[in-house]
C-alpha cells in the first residue's frame, strides 16, 4: 500500500536512562483514537540512533502490542540510517523477523556519495528486503542531497514505494510532484511546509508537530481532499506558530516536553547529546497549551 495521509515519527519515551514502555503504551493507544495513518518508530524525532538493537526490538514489539490492544490496524515503518551500505543490510536482515511494515531509510550521512553511489546504495537495500522502502532525503542532516533523476530512477525499483522529502528546495520538491511516476508517494517532511506541500500534490506528511494538535493537521489535510482549500488555509493560518515553536531548539525536546506537561509520557528525558529545552522555551509551550486547553472548552 501506497505511503499516504498523516504519519507520525513517534517520539522514544525514556525514563531513568530506560525505554519507557508504560508511557509508550499510553501514547500509542492516545494516536491509535485519532486520525493517524501510519507510525515510524526510531527515525529522527524517536532518537533512533540512541538506541541499541535490543531496545528498538522492544521498541516495535511494544508499539505493535498496544495498537492490538486499541485494535488499530495501522502500518509500522522502521528509521534506519547508516554511512555504508554494508551495515544497513545487516540491520534490513535483523530486522526482518520483527512486525514491521516498512523502512524509512536516510541517504548515507557524513560519507557523502555520488548520485551514482545514491542510487547503488538503495538499489542494494531494496534487493535485501521484499518490504517497502521511504527513501529519507534530508541533506541538511546528511550532508548530501539525492536528486530528482536519481529519485525517479529509484522510484521505478518496485519496493521503493516513496520519499520523505526534507530536501530544503522549493524547486527541487516541485519538480519531484510533478514529475514522479504513478504510486511513487511523496510524504513531506517539513513541518512548517505541510500545508504548501499538500496544496501541490504531497500525498501528505511524516509530521513531528502532529504529536500535538494531531486533528488540526488531519483536518487541514481531509479538508484539501474535499476540496476546501480557503478551509484549509484558515486552519493552516491558526495553526503555523505551533511547528515553528516546536522547532525552536533541536527536536525533540520541545515535543516531548509538550508531552510531558500534558500527561501523555512521564518523562521529558532525552538521551545525550540531546538536551532539555531552555528555560523560556518551555515557559513559551506551557502557555499554549494554556492557549489550547482554552480553545477546546470555549
Amino acid at each position: 500500500m501506497t505511503p499516504e495521509g498523516l504519519w507520525i515519527p513517534l517520539i522514544t519515551p525514556f525514563r531513568d536512562g530506560e525505554l519507557d514502555e508504560a508511557s509508550l503504551q499510553r501514547m500509542v493507544t492516545h494516536y491509535a483514537a485519532l486520525p493517524v495513518d501510519g507510525l515510524i518508530l526510531a527515525a529522527t524525532t524517536g532518537e533512533g540512533l540512541s538506541l541499541d538493537n535490543e531496545e528498538i526490538d522492544r521498541l516495535v514489539l511494544a508499539t505493535k502490542a498496544a495498537l492490538a490492544t486499541a485494535k488499530r490496524q495501522m502500518p509500522l515503518y522502521l528509521g534506519l540510517s547508516g554511512g555504508a551500505t554494508v551495515k544497513v543490510v545487516k540491520a534490513l536482515h535483523r530486522t526482518q523477523m520483527l512486525p514491521v511494515d516498512g523502512y524509512l531509510i536516510a541517504c548515507p550521512y557524513y560519507t557523502r556519495p555520488s548520485q551514482a553511489g545514491l542510487f547503488q546504495h538503495f538499489s542494494t537495500l531494496a534487493e535485501n528486503t521484499a518490504r517497502p522502502i521511504l527513501i529519507y532525503n534530508i541533506p541538511y542532516r546528511t550532508g548530501v542531497n539525492l536528486g530528482n533523476e536519481t529519485m525517479l530512477r529509484l522510484a521505478e525499483i518496485e519496493n521503493i514505494v516513496g520519499v520523505k522529502d526534507c530536501s530544503a528546495d522549493a524547486a527541487q520538491s516541485f519538480d519531484l510532484l510533478r514529475d514522479r511516476p504513478e504510486g511513487f508517494s511523496v510524504l513531506t517532511g517539513e513541518d512548517a511546509l505541510f500545508y504548501t506541500a499538500l496544496t501541490q500534490g504531497a500525498n501528505g506528511g511524516i509530521t513531528a508537530s502532529a504529536h500535538v494538535e494531531t486533528l488540526a493537521f488531519a483536518n487541514i489535510r481531509n479538508s484539501l481532499n474535499h476540496g476546501d482549500q480557503l478551509g484549509a488555509l484558515a486552519a493552516w493560518r491558526a495553526l503555523a506558530d505551533v511547528p515553528r515553536l516546536l522547532f525552536q531548539e533541536p527536536n525533540p525536546a520541545p515535543i516531548k516536553h509538550w508531552l510531558w506537561r500534558t500527561g501523555l509520557i512521564d518523562s521529558p528525558e532525552l538521551r545525550l547529546p540531546m538536551v532539555p529545552v531552555t528555560e523560556g522555551l518551555a515557559a513559551r509551550i506551557d502557555q499554549q497549551i494554556e492557549r489550547v486547553k482554552l480553545r477546546a472548552a470555549a
